[in-house]
């Protein structure tokens, strides 16, 4: 709660100040109450000020009240230009690091991800406009972004080159052990614990973890040979890096299954007592998997989505 009482020693603009700067921190439920009217003029200033403290400081909450007001909506959208003839879509395409984000690649997705809100709110006469420079936003914002898209494009290389030789390693794993099933084959050819429950277990996890290793190879191959432009961090390269993690986990857990089953296979005669014990082993490198990725995977997820 703040409130600003007019003195007529001081303009309503020094206490609009005022009310402006908690806005920079995120803080949007203000309630401000004036002992004088205020001109019509000065309320717009400071309306428009709001939206461009919201894009300078990248406060989604500000931002989101900014486009719920419905008061002189025109005006600020076509806001006029600042320092250096730069329009508000030019202030959007500064570049602007935020500790809340963590790695280039999305960062990157997220000043994709504030500029394209901006483009489709503002006037789209303010798109082509060009500043002291000559400079349209978007070429503003290529130039200002041209070191995080290089180390994006490397942070994404690099993760998708080590997941993909691990899910290369399970696709030969499990291709072999389609072919020397546990227990071995009859005269005829066919294996001799067919009809075993856990024969069945074996059969679908191995066959689920060939399935889901390959593809979460062509998703990590789909990475790499990427054209990595600005437009492919927003959408394209996160989705693939997630469906690629999903995969890979999906193909590591199926593969820690069929290898219980093999055990349960080959010893459940004479080891019955340790069956149990060493087969629940296998989820020990599931569980691992999943604490040292689902953060990466669930920050992906939420800033997409």
């Amino acid at each position: 709660m703040m409130e600003l009482f007019g003195v007529r020693k001081k303009p309503v603009s020094h206490y609009a100040t005022q009310f402006l700067q908690p806005l920079a921190w995120g803080f949007v439920r203000l309630s401000v109450k004036f002992s004088r009217p205020i001109s019509i003029l000065t309320l717009l200033r400071m309306q428009a000020d709001m939206l461009h403290l919201a894009i300078l400081h990248r406060q989604e909450n500000v931002f989101s009240l900014v486009k719920k007001m419905d008061s002189f909506l025109w005006e600020w959208k076509a806001a006029p230009k600042h320092e250096q003839g730069h329009n508000v879509l030019h202030l959007t395409a500064e570049l602007v690091i935020s500790s809340q984000v963590s790695g280039a690649a999305l960062q990157m997705q997220r000043e994709l991800q504030w500029f394209t809100a901006v483009e489709r709110y503002v006037h789209p006469s303010l798109q082509e406009q060009r500043n002291e420079d000559g400079k349209t936003p978007r070429e503003v914002f290529t130039k200002q972004h041209e070191g995080l898209v290089e180390k994006g494009e490397k942070w994404m290389k690099d993760t998708a080159s080590s997941c993909s030789v691990v899910a290369a390693l399970i696709i030969t794993v499990v291709f072999a052990a389609a072919f020397t099933v546990p227990g071995g084959n009859k005269e005829d050819g066919k294996p001799i614990f067919a009809q075993s429950k856990a024969f069945i277990v074996f059969a679908v996890s191995d066959a689920i973890a060939l399935f889901s290793s390959i593809s979460s190879v062509l998703m990590f191959l789909a990475i790499l040979t990427s054209r990595y432009s600005e437009d492919d961090f927003l959408e394209s390269l996160p989705r693939k890096l997630m469906v690629g993690l999903v995969t890979l986990f999906v193909s590591i857990a199926s593969i820690m299954v069929a290898f219980g089953a093999t055990f349960y296979i080959a010893l459940s005669n004479p080891w019955n007592r340790i069956i149990i014990p060493i087969a629940s082993g296998g989820c020990v490198p599931v569980m691992l998997f999943a604490w040292l990725q689902f953060p990466l995977l669930a920050e992906i997820f939420s800033s997409t989505y």
